[in-house]
């Protein structure tokens, strides 16, 4: 086991935790974490792109006046401007780094020509304003910021680690004696060991917990381990029932979270009952291009009511050509699957997302933790309200991202020195010769949360969930107390806690508004208010 020490401590190498690394003070010297390999984040597999106002027929009242629309009148406006007003800059600093985004055709990046790009459109906005890397905007953007994080001498980088616990200390503050955070533990999925990390201050961009579903379009790793790990260190968390499903992710039994772009409705994709009837006119006047809650529910609601296994979304009526150049990883990703979506029309069901809750921050993402950081999907800025408007996630991580950097760059001096912490001590426990405990419970949870709270919800079914949550929560700390740590029991740690604040955060909100749907309280209220847990 080991003890590092660093300035910064980034726990996350999405788009969120990359932004924060490189817009540092180059002096300012950080350790940034990463449970599988670099690419392992929900970055890498964006499909669409990147809100802002690019173009000069559209403005920036519009983008933030849509984004409210969404956000089902929960969205702070403070928020929401600060975001929509950086997101120009943003996209220029990408630019700058290198992301190489689809330009229109011909167009070269000149003084006269600063912007040359394509922008599509997505649901919920009035332009087009969505800069994309045709349908592989993720990988683009977190291919070039990891190339230019590895350039950087200040910046260290550790893969396959995962957090466990963030480490408090007690030191001199402003007011007095408070609880600084200094560090987490930190475990090494290849070797088994748990080292200790500190730092001046620590960054949670660990992205959100879809995987608390049993279908998600999300990576394996998205299993709010920053959200469990700021509850337990005392910070309040926010709106976590508003867990956003995509309307459309793949559905094929060899297509494992794999989701089809927005952006192929926004270019004329229609939505398809089983016997090619077109049914979301029928469901909003925007129709296939009413935001995600609408069309998530839309789908649900055609499926349940028809006993479908899916729904269609149908884009062969566009030139071939046009689809293969603006959908080439769809394409070819159905293609291996012996579908040709030039002629076919794409299988699609709903699936967990994106979760519009999270840690409650400040403008420049501090958390009530003293030393400690959270953006991007970890947290709640109050951006997306009751349901995040496509593609305003990724420009959340890039203006707050610089807000974090510039924060800790500012005050990083005035911080203290971190004491000794403990190493971690496992000498009272053995190895599990019980791991289907782990397999069995992470099934259990994840199928229960998406049968009780999922797309549309009742009072009883949130009971029974509530009841189920309780148990596990009970068997998984015995179980954590026991024996050794793996990913996997951390992960389901993580997840019981996550489950057990969505299901408290929903049991709260006696309406539907956005993303949350009570049969038993169909309206919404009149006023519109947050759902603020405190530890």
């Amino acid at each position: 086991m080991a003890t590092y020490r660093y300035d910064v401590l980034i726990i996350g190498s999405g788009a969120a935790g990359l932004t924060v690394a490189l817009r540092l003070p180059d002096g300012v010297q950080a350790a940034l974490l990463s449970k599988g390999k670099l690419t392992h984040a929900s970055t890498y597999y964006a499909q669409g792109g990147v809100a802002a106002v690019l173009d000069d027929d559209d403005s920036l009242e519009s983008h933030v006046q849509d984004t409210h629309r969404a956000g089902g009148g929960l969205c702070h406006d403070d928020a929401v401007r600060y975001t929509v007003e950086n997101g120009p800059a943003a996209i220029r600093w990408l630019i700058d780094q290198g992301v190489d985004f689809t330009r229109l055709a011909g167009m070269e990046r000149s003084e006269d020509n600063p912007l040359p790009y394509h922008l599509t459109r997505e649901g919920g906005h009035s332009h087009r304003r969505i800069i994309h890397a045709a349908d592989a905007t993720g990988v683009a953007i977190s291919s070039t910021l990891i190339q230019r994080v590895t350039e950087r001498d200040n910046v260290h980088l550790f893969e396959h680690r995962v957090a466990v616990d963030l480490i408090l200390q007690e030191h001199d503050g402003p007011n007095g004696r408070e609880k600084r955070c200094c560090g987490a533990y930190v475990h090494d999925i290849q070797t088994g060991e748990t080292d200790v990390i500190l730092a001046r201050s620590v960054v949670l961009a660990t992205g959100g917990a879809s995987k608390v579903y049993l279908y998600t379009s999300n990576p394996d790793v998205a299993t709010g381990d920053g959200i469990a790990m700021a509850w337990r260190a005392g910070c309040r968390v926010g709106n976590m029932e508003f867990m956003q499903f995509h309307p459309t992710c793949l559905y094929h039994p060899k297509a494992k979270s794999f989701l089809i772009t927005e952006a192929i409705r926004g270019e004329g994709g229609r939505l398809l009952l089983p016997n090619g009837e077109r049914f979301m006119p029928r469901f909003d006047e925007r129709a296939e291009l009413a935001p995600r809650d609408v069309v998530a529910r839309a789908i649900d609601h055609e499926m349940k009511r028809l006993g479908a296994d899916c729904l269609y979304l149908d884009i062969s009526h566009k030139p071939a050509d046009f689809i293969i150049e603006h959908f080439p990883t769809v394409y070819a990703k159905c293609l291996q699957l012996g579908l040709d979506i030039t002629r076919d029309p794409i299988p699609v069901v709903p699936a967990a997302h994106y979760t519009c809750g999270g840690v409650v921050i400040d403008r420049h993402g501090r958390t009530d933790v003293p030393g400690l950081y959270a953006l991007g999907e970890t947290s709640f800025t109050g951006l997306h309200g009751a349901n995040r408007m496509a593609s305003n996630s990724l420009l959340e991580c890039f203006v707050y991202g610089q807000a974090v950097a510039d924060d800790i760059g500012a005050h990083l001096a005035d911080w203290p020195l971190p004491r000794e912490a403990a190493e971690w001590d496992d000498s009272q426990v053995t190895d599990s010769d019980e791991d289907v405990v782990i397999s069995h419970n992470w099934d259990e949870l994840r199928r229960f949360m998406w049968d009780y709270v999922g797309i549309v919800r009742t009072v009883k079914r949130l009971e029974r969930a509530q009841h189920r949550v309780e148990l596990l929560k009970s068997e998984i700390a015995e179980y954590y107390s026991n024996y050794h740590i793996s990913n996997d029991l951390l992960e389901l740690r993580n997840l019981v806690v996550i489950a057990d604040l969505i299901i408290h955060s929903a049991l709260q909100r006696r309406e539907s508004r956005g993303l949350h749907f009570m049969r038993e309280f169909p309206g919404a209220s009149e006023v519109g208010n947050d759902t603020i847990l405190e530890p």
